[in-house]
């Protein structure tokens, strides 16, 4: 996953970029807004062996005509969105949250 940073103020998460992490996949990466997030999310969700029905999930999740809204209410709500997803049997997560917001324990 690649990304665009620097320092700007988002409107849609709040005052700052966003950082996305699939867990044991992707490092984190930054982004300035949560568009760009989402689609190099959804572009390296697209590259992973997922099975038909989480591919199906996370394609119907992140294409939603709604995905900023639901993803910023998340955000708001709980600190980040994490959705999880089991290829291979082990349980990785994608994290979407505010830059500089510590991972989970």
């Amino acid at each position: 996953m690649s990304a665009g940073g620097g320092p700007g103020a988002d409107a849609v998460t709040g005052p700052g970029p966003v950082t996305v992490e699939i867990e044991d996949i992707c490092g984190p990466a930054t982004f300035d807004r949560l568009p760009e997030a989402l689609a190099a999310t959804r572009e390296a969700l697209r590259l992973l062996p997922l099975g038909a029905v989480q591919a199906d999930a996370f394609r119907y999740f992140l294409a939603h005509p709604e995905v900023d809204r639901l993803v910023r209410e998340s955000i708001r709500r709980e600190g980040r969105l994490s959705l999880a997803f089991r290829p291979g049997g082990r349980v990785h997560c994608v994290r979407i949250g505010p830059a500089g917001t510590p991972p989970p324990p």
